[in-house]
């Protein structure tokens, strides 16, 4: 696709907004219905679709735009498409009658505009078909049509001329979907993720008279997402996959704010999600930047144990370069799910173990977010735990219920001022990164000498080779003049059984190594190999790194060497010391103003930051998780539900006050705690029905309890925990 556009169109400049909006003239998706809407006036809505393309001759249709099965696109590469039956899948959804008008003009203009009407055929008693069928309309066994010079067909900016119009009646859109110039057009940027051409959306002055924008442009979400990054994400990279059985891949993730503007959490949440997952796809495959199929944020909460980003990580996985018979298994006919085969389990586990690495990048970027409330408040939990399992054995039920999902071994880390003190400080004295928009370096992060190996890669094992550089991070990603990262094998040193080395040809890298690109990240580029079954322990392999440049490539040479696995030493487990503190969550205090002399308490803001929650008077707990562990419980000591909970009390003194606040985060901390360790001991997994859809989502636990507490939950626990309250009233 991306030749295609090279060679027919050499001179675009669609980036620039007068340019683009020329070109998306040539395909138009046009609103056509009565007005004006209003909610409590909801029309049909008909759309037509415009492409100043080819055009048909009217004794074409039947064995184009009529044909099924055909195949007639198999042998044009660059575009999409091979059953041809795509045209034929919007039917199902126009109206209850299924009518859909096709009209055509050959470009060539020496022809005829021929038109046809496609229905499905309305079932009488005389048929004996046990379905029904659809029916194409055609007059003296002919396409009907007629000659034209120009035509009003409702075209911005343009009469029709030639190119191909079709028009689908009453077309049957998702609830929620409005305007074309906003809901429609967003739906297109999300699917069509960087498609070939840019596209006009148009609505009608008669539908929404009121609306001041009624046509609107768009070019893929990936150039939306780059032309809006500075207002709306946080962190965005790349990573090119090379594997011996998906072949070739890349993964582009983009990282969102967590707050913009001058919006709170849960307003940029909103609006993120409106803008950019509008259909609630969160990992997307594409082929050709057309969207085939996707995950939703369950995949980044269940599969890459990221809680954190589940709201604010987009996730693009280009399928265009795989090997075409892995590739063929992942997408259905209808582009709009992937298969669940064994490709598509193979492809999920693979992406899950590249991406949830502990030293990778989102990893990294969830850590960074969790820091404004990396505090010590193991004394709160301590405490607690110490009230709690008095009277408790460590052999009880309730216990052994806590141990299948929380360590009991932790030990409380030490800290180490001096060590702090010399990593905050190496911290201060880091130089800040200076980008270039091209490279003026790039060189390997170890010493080479030419003739040892810099680094040894065990057997079935993996290795990453870090270099320098001061390129931007985006250089492998930017629209305009991106760079790349190339690599070549230059030589191969065999290690034989029989003690005799020799030279071996020069090989493609993928052949002997599955390898993973990274895009460069604050002037660091990484290249991770993982040996194929073709080399053994004790070869050598010269390979060559290059970083292409308009000024002038750099190249790096250097010799691995494949080395047997290492062996792990056994370690044998520990005697458990019942005297100490089990490894549960964390209790911590959040107040919407902390005591700045109290150094156990943190914001609400801060919790925010740290778990992606929305915190205000009515939120009572936020529970933090890494993966499937519950690291931390944030009880809000200024909800609501506190505060009447102590006005009870006419006139409390200290110890009332006191004794109201401990009743209560230790209901909520021990209620939590609980609720989440069965849920998840169960394996529940948790849905919500989507707003305006009919579907579910997968929603987090922790959302979930969440949610549950500040709906009445923790009003119950207060003031029925001991249950002798409900008891005295149900005898009564």
């Amino acid at each position: 696709m991306e030749e295609a556009i090279k060679l027919f169109y050499p001179k675009n400049n669609w980036d620039l907004t007068e340019f683009r909006k020329k070109q998306a003239e040539e395909i138009q998706i046009i609103a056509d219905g009565k007005g004006p809407r209003s909610p409590r006036k909801q029309y049909p809505t008909s759309v037509i679709v415009y492409d100043n393309g080819e055009g048909q001759h009217p004794d074409k249709f039947e064995s184009t735009f009529l044909s099924l099965v055909s195949g007639n696109k198999n042998n044009i590469h660059f575009v999409q498409g091979k059953y041809n039956m795509g045209g034929s899948g919007a039917i199902v959804f126009c109206g209850k009658k299924r009518y859909q008008l096709i009209a055509s003009k050959r470009y060539t203009n020496d022809g005829d505009f021929g038109f046809t009407l496609i229905r499905e055929h309305p079932k009488r008693e005389t048929d004996k078909s046990k379905e029904t069928w659809y029916e194409f309309l055609l007059i003296n066994s002919k396409i009907p049509s007629f000659p034209i010079e120009q035509l009003e067909l409702g075209l911005e900016n343009r009469k029709f001329k030639t190119g191909t119009i079709i028009k689908m009646y009453s077309y049957q859109f998702p609830k929620g979907y409005s305007g074309f110039a906003q809901d429609l057009n967003q739906s297109i940027n999300e699917f069509l993720f960087h498609p070939a051409l840019p596209i006009l959306t148009k609505d009608t002055a008669e539908r929404y008279p009121n609306n001041k924008v009624l046509t609107n442009d768009l070019y893929g979400l990936n150039r939306r997402l780059l032309s809006e990054e500075q207002d709306y994400l946080d962190d965005k990279f790349s990573n090119e996959f090379e594997d011996a059985i998906i072949g070739k891949m890349k993964i582009s993730c983009f990282v969102f704010k967590t707050k913009v503007r001058d919006f709170d959490l849960k307003r940029t949440k909103e609006i993120i999600q409106n803008r950019y997952f509008k259909n609630s796809m969160s990992v997307i495959f594409s082929l050709n930047g057309q969207v085939h199929g996707h995950y939703t944020s369950e995949f980044i909460t269940r599969s890459l144990k990221l809680n954190l980003l589940r709201h604010h990580l987009l996730i693009h996985v280009d399928c265009t370069e795989m090997e075409y018979n892995f590739r063929k298994e992942l997408f259905m006919a209808s582009r709009d799910r992937l298969k669940d085969g064994e490709e598509t389990q193979y492809l999920r586990s693979y992406i899950a173990t590249q991406l949830s690495k502990k030293d990778g990048r989102l990893a990294d970027i969830e850590k960074q977010r969790r820091q404004g409330v990396d505090i010590d408040t193991s004394s709160n939990t301590n405490d607690l735990l110490k009230k709690f399992t008095k009277n408790l054995p460590l052999d009880s039920d309730l216990m052994k219920l806590l141990s299948q999902t929380f360590k009991l071994d932790l030990k409380k880390k030490e800290k180490n001022p001096k060590k702090e003190k010399i990593l905050s400080k190496k911290e201060k004295e880091e130089a800040p990164f200076d980008p270039q928009r091209y490279p003026s370096q790039f060189k390997l992060n170890r010493k080479n000498d030419g003739k040892t190996e810099v680094a040894s890669i065990p057997l079935n094992g993996e290795k990453t080779i870090k270099f320098s550089t001061d390129v931007e991070n985006d250089y492998f990603d930017r629209i305009d003049d991106p760079g790349e990262l190339k690599i070549s094998i230059l030589n191969i040193v065999n290690n034989e059984e029989d003690g005799g080395n020799f030279p071996g040809e020069p090989k493609a890298p993928t052949e002997l190594f599955n390898v993973v690109k990274s895009s460069p990240n604050k002037g660091t580029i990484k290249i991770s190999l993982n040996p194929k079954d073709v080399l053994k322990v004790g070869d050598t392999t010269q390979m060559k790194v290059s970083l292409t440049s308009p000024t002038g490539g750099f190249d790096e040479i250097f010799w691995v060497k494949i080395v047997d696995a290492k062996k792990k030493d056994d370690q044998r487990p520990k005697p458990e010391d019942d005297s100490e503190p089990l490894g549960l969550p964390q209790l911590v205090f959040m107040y919407k103003e902390p005591n700045k002399k109290e150094k156990n308490q943190v914001s609400w803001d801060a919790v925010e930051e740290a778990t992606g929650l929305h915190v205000d008077y009515h939120t009572v707990m936020v529970p933090a998780a890494e993966g499937d562990t519950l690291t931390s419980i944030y009880i809000n000591m200024d909800s609501s539900v506190l505060k009447s909970f102590k006005s009870k009390y006419k006139n409390p003194n200290q110890d009332q006050l006191d004794l109201s606040n401990r009743k209560y985060f230790t209901s909520v901390y021990f209620h939590t705690l609980f609720l989440y360790t069965i849920s998840k001991n169960r394996g529940y997994e948790i849905k919500q029905k989507v707003e305006d859809r009919e579907e579910l989502e997968h929603v987090d636990l922790g959302q979930y309890l969440k949610d549950l507490f500040d709906n009445f939950y923790s009003t119950f626990i207060l003031n029925f925990g001991g249950m002798e309250e409900m008891m005295h009233g149900l005898g009564e």
